[in-house]
């Protein structure tokens, strides 16, 4: 999962940094141990591998933006962003010329990871006695 987690990262446009791997380890770990704890299984099922991919990406990239803003600013916000279709919903983050500052779009962006697929969570749950 962690090499998921970074190519998903690299096709954001993230640059790696010194000391990135244990930050990421570490969201990928919170990621999985809180899928885990919510569906109160033993491992991520691999329907979730995605969602968890995204989630701990967007673990990552929040404790970036938090701990050292100028790491995350190369991040092709206006392709990532722009606009998010979902079966029958598409959501646009950027309407027109510059509605948005990047760091509008960036905090959107990094909700959507956050986010994203929490739904599918309930299908994996199972009953704690």
């Amino acid at each position: 999962m962690l090499e998921m987690v970074k190519e998903r990262l690299e096709s954001f446009g993230y640059e790696w940094q010194e000391g990135d791997e244990f930050a990421l380890s570490f969201a990928v770990q919170k990621v999985e141990n809180s899928i885990r704890n919510n569906c109160n299984i033993s491992s991520i099922p691999d329907g979730l591998m995605n969602i968890a991919a995204d989630m701990a990406a967007g673990e990552f990239l929040t404790a970036k933006k938090t701990f050292s803003p100028d790491s995350v600013a190369g991040l092709d916000l206006d392709m990532a962003v722009k606009q998010i279709q979902t079966g029958d919903t598409n959501t646009v983050f950027a309407t027109g010329e510059g509605s948005l500052t990047a760091e509008q779009r960036l905090n959107a962006f990094l909700n959507y990871l956050l986010t994203y697929g929490r739904g599918e969570l309930a299908c994996y749950r199972k009953i704690r006695w």
